[in-house]
């Protein structure tokens, strides 16, 4: 069973936010990681680029696939995760830590409320 943490916001497409006052930490969720096997190569992302909710602004590879990481809510990047950049393999060990992608300064906080809490990502997530 994937973890699932409780004071994080999901996407459908296994993106977690952690919101800290107008600060959103992104990353994929253990789930997301586990399906996706031994993380080979994160794409940086650009700072100061502005995303749309539901915008690709990274891509991820694995030894198995490829897959673009979505932004959960509208704002711009303002901060990257160097040391998941330079080892993407900390992704698979703590994607909910050390394995976070990039920060944006959120846009619009009302976007939150289309994004799932942890039971019903856990819900969602159940096959």
């Amino acid at each position: 069973m994937s973890k699932v943490l409780e004071n994080l916001f999901y996407t459908e497409s296994d993106e977690w936010i952690k919101v800290e006052g107008e600060i959103g930490i992104v990353g994929i969720t253990d789930y997301a990681q586990d399906k996706l096997g031994d993380i080979v190569f994160l794409e940086e992302a650009t700072i100061g680029k502005k995303v749309k909710k539901g915008e690709s602004v990274i891509s991820i590879e694995s030894v198995k696939a490829a897959a673009d990481i979505h932004s959960p809510l509208s704002g711009e990047i303002v901060e990257v995760n160097k040391e998941a950049v330079q080892n993407p393999q900390i992704i698979n060990e703590d994607p909910y830590g050390k394995g976070w992608l990039f920060k944006i300064k959120i846009e619009n906080l009302d976007e939150l409320k289309d994004l799932m809490d942890a039971k019903k990502y856990s819900e969602y997530r159940k096959e």
